[in-house]
This record gives C-alpha cells, sequence and structure tokens, in this order.
C-alpha cells in the first residue's frame, strides 16, 4: 500500500483502474507527488475493480474509461447506488466520454495524466470531504448511470459505438505548453521509447507522451497501422516486404528505413501493397 500524507485530513482511501500497468504506475507517482491519498489497490479489468471496490470500499476511484471486456462505464454501473465511491474518470480524447462528464459536471482527466491535472482532482475530492459533503457528487453519478443505461437512446448509443479509432487527420502532439499538429498522412512511422513516442514525419521527429494503445485509437486505420508492440507505420510508405525467419517481415520505407513485421501482427499483411 502507498501512503501519500497531506496537510488536509487523512489520506483519502483511493483505488486505481486501469488496464495499462505503464499508466497505474504513473498515476501512481503523481498521486504520491500531489499527497493526501492512501493508494489501497490498484485493477487492471472490470472486473477486478468491482470486487476491489467492493472489498475496500474506498472513498475515491480513478477510473479509465476505455478497457477491454467491461469498461469503465459497465463498473460504474454494475455498482450498487447506495454505495458510490467519488469518481475521477480518465479516457484518451474519447469526445463522447468528455461531453457526459462535463455535461453531469464530473472530474476527468485526459491520458496520459497530467500532475497538475491528478492534484487538482484529489484536492477537490478532499475539499468536498473537509466540507462535510464527501458524497455530493452522488447525484451527478447517478445521473450519468441513468443516461449511460438508456437502450432507447440513439445519440447516446452512437456515442457508445463512437468509442472507437478517431477519423480525425490530425494527430495533436503536446510538448509542454505547445501543441503541433501533423497531418496523418503525413506520418511514416511512430516508434516507441520507453513512455515517449518518437513521430517521424516530413523528415521531423516529434516527441510525445503517449502509449502505443492510446496512439491506435487516436489513428485512421487506413493510414497507420501497428505492426510491432513498438511500432506503427504508414501503409503507403512500404516500398518492400520481405519476408524473415519465424513468420516476420523486413518493411522497407519509401525513405529507406527498415521496420519489423513481427509475427504477432502478421494479419496486418492485408494492409500493404508495396509497388515493387
Amino acid at each position: 500500500m502507498i501512503c501519500c500524507q497531506g496537510a488536509m485530513n487523512t489520506p483519502l482511501k483511493t483505488i486505481i483502474v486501469d488496464d495499462e500497468a505503464s499508466a497505474r504506475r504513473t498515476l501512481r507517482q503523481r498521486l504520491q507527488s500531489a499527497g493526501g491519498c492512501s493508494v489501497v489497490a490498484e485493477a487492471g479489468t472490470g472486473n477486478e475493480a468491482l470486487n476491489l471496490i467492493r472489498g475496500h470500499q474506498p472513498e475515491l476511484v480513478f477510473l479509465d474509461i476505455q478497457m477491454p471486456g467491461m469498461d469503465g462505464f459497465d463498473v460504474l454501473r454494475a455498482l450498487p447506488r447506495r454505495h458510490l465511491p467519488e469518481f475521477v474518470f480518465m479516457t484518451a480524447a474519447d469526445d463522447f466520454a468528455i461531453s457526459l462528464f462535463r455535461q453531469h459536471r464530473l472530474d476527468y482527466l485526459l491520458k496520459p495524466v497530467r500532475q497538475d491535472g491528478v492534484s487538482s482532482a484529489l484536492l477537490r475530492a478532499r475539499q468536498r470531504r473537509q466540507q462535510g459533503r464527501p458524497g455530493s457528487q452522488r447525484k451527478s453519478l447517478l445521473g450519468l448511470i441513468d443516461q449511460i443505461a438508456r437502450p432507447s437512446s440513439a445519440a447516446t448509443q452512437r456515442g457508445r459505438r463512437g468509442r472507437k479509432k478517431s477519423s480525425a487527420p490530425q494527430l495533436a502532439i503536446r510538448d509542454g505548453g505547445r501543441t503541433t499538429r501533423v497531418r496523418q498522412e503525413d506520418i511514416d512511422w511512430i516508434d516507441a521509447a520507453g513512455d515517449y513516442m518518437c513521430v517521424h514525419a516530413r523528415g521531423e521527429t516529434y516527441i510525445m507522451r503517449a502509449t502505443m494503445k492510446w496512439l491506435e485509437q487516436e489513428l485512421d486505420p487506413s493510414i497507420l497501422q501497428r505492426i510491432h508492440r513498438s511500432a506503427i507505420v504508414n501503409v503507403q510508405r512500404v516500398r518492400r516486404l520481405e519476408p524473415h525467419i519465424n513468420g516476420e517481415y523486413f518493411l522497407t520505407l519509401q525513405s529507406g528505413h527498415q521496420l519489423k513485421l513481427s509475427r504477432s501482427y502478421k494479419d496486418k499483411l492485408r494492409y500493404f501493397n508495396p509497388p515493387g
């Protein structure tokens, strides 16, 4: 258990829910830096989150919305309404989810999470408890649950299905206080460097803090496809395919750069139609 003691009251008993271990680790570090919380458990799946929330009865849950299988909204609907903790939702630029959180005035963080956002959300939760209204978020949560539970709402169902890869033609790359927008069709390839992504486009390399999973949700699959656990390529930039051992392939780009397509992504071969 990680304890982060703050000056305001006792630490909030907190659970982290995210299917990516690296994202959980980053959030845990942000919470530890912010202070005022006690991380009592972490969950990597929706089912695990339900069991931990029921078992630990936390005061605060940082809940990722986009998880395979049982997602964050499913977790929220499955919890007993009489014993809802407070939530800070996390999402990777999901327009539908963000509009819901804003509509119901609920706290949310964009992934990858930033220290200032985590600190502010934690401070608001602590202030609500200090002011004797730790359950004041409950009405907003119930409104959200009712809205996402309505099967008859065509707009809501379109939005739920809308939690998919973005069709936006640009990728927003944040570097400090500056945002650079790069057309996805101008990207040659993207590779991972630890917790950062190197986006190679127009002869330039842009560095952004993100995960491969988040990028896959943002990128147009007709342009950019993941070919390795640490690489994404523009399918129109591939000049040559060469088979390698164990079902792997080497891809040579128009720039001359060479990438490996691992056998785990062999099904992606259907996207390539190199001229030679």
